[in-house]
């Protein structure tokens, strides 16, 4: 079976709860996982703005994290595409080139709006909303993409929460149909 490549936007990055089942299932070889650095500095910055509560030391340290957890996730020397590329908003051209040069299958992110298909086809791209691609994760490699889940799940010690509450803030991060596959074909 073929993976998915998938470059993550900074959009998907932003919360905690889905940045962190992301990197659960990559973990678990699910799918494989592309981002450059201005996309971790797009979620970052964006991240500090809407909660100046959060130190910007502890943000670099998940971005450290992502980029030594996965080695190969990082895509540099991509900006020669972004001239050439056409989208509605010229700020998300970075994200294209980027996946571009990652060999990636789809961009997932929120704003499947910015990202055309006619824009991403002669690259071979698709966009994908995240609810979407982790469903299809989850339906794609069940057993896999259940540890991930349950990895997840065990890791939020401070504080913890149920199963219960971990699908609640799923939901909240955009992922209703994924928690209701859960919920109906895994009884969680």
């Amino acid at each position: 079976m073929t993976y998915p490549i998938a470059l993550l936007d900074a959009c998907v990055l932003y919360s905690a709860p889905l940045r962190d089942l992301l990197m659960w299932l990559a973990i678990e070889g699910v799918y494989v996982p592309k981002w450059s650095e201005m996309i971790h500095e797009e979620w970052i910055k964006n991240l500090l703005l809407a909660r100046p509560d959060i130190l910007p030391d502890r943000l670099d340290r998940t971005r450290k994290l992502m980029n030594a957890r996965n080695p190969d996730a990082l895509v540099t020397d991509f900006e020669h595409h972004i001239p050439n590329i056409t989208l509605p908003d010229v700020d998300d051209r970075h994200v294209v080139a980027a996946a571009i040069t990652g060999n990636c299958d789809v961009i997932v992110t929120f704003n499947l709006k910015d990202f055309p298909d006619a824009a991403l086809t002669a690259y071979g791209l698709i966009a994908v909303h995240p609810d979407n691609f982790i469903l299809q994760c989850f339906t794609d490699s069940p057993a896999s993409s259940l540890t991930a889940l349950q990895q997840q799940h065990e890791s939020l010690r401070s504080p913890p929460c149920t199963m219960t509450d971990l699908l609640q803030k799923l939901i909240r991060c955009g992922l209703p149909k994924t928690v209701t596959y859960l919920q109906t074909e895994c009884g969680l």
